[in-house]
């Protein structure tokens, strides 16, 4: 069974950066579609980026297009955010997330995936 851990999370201040990480272990990762989604204060979970099994693939949120970069080193077993020009709006949990599915579906899921790691939280002062 695939197992997520995030880190990277942290406080940053307005304009900064971050990269969270997302390592797996199982020996079904590599062919699964990965995928982030965050959870800010007081709202409900929503899809940040995906990518696909061999990373060739990638989608975004429209509020993170231009400033988050999704990608995986398959021989590594991790797969990375990078978060420039971080807004306060950008506050919030994120979550790794796997599933069989496709990477493009993961645009209309907050649920129900396959498997979830706990979340690193990311603070964006303002």
């Amino acid at each position: 069974q695939v197992q997520l851990v995030e880190s990277g999370g942290g406080l940053v201040q307005t304009g900064g950066s971050l990269r969270l990480s997302c390592a797996a272990s199982g020996r079904t990762f590599s062919s699964y579609p990965m995928g982030w989604f965050r959870q800010a204060p007081g709202k409900e979970r929503e899809f940040v980026a995906s990518i696909g099994r061999i990373g060739r693939t990638t989608y975004y949120a429209d509020s993170v297009k231009g400033r988050f970069t999704i990608s995986r080193d398959i021989t590594k077993n991790t797969v990375y955010l990078e978060m420039n020009s971080l807004k306060p709006e950008d506050t919030a949990v994120y979550y790794c997330a796997a599933d069989p599915s496709t990477a493009q579906a993961m645009m209309r899921m907050t649920d129900g995936m396959a498997y979830w790691g706990k979340g690193t939280l990311v603070t964006v002062s303002s």
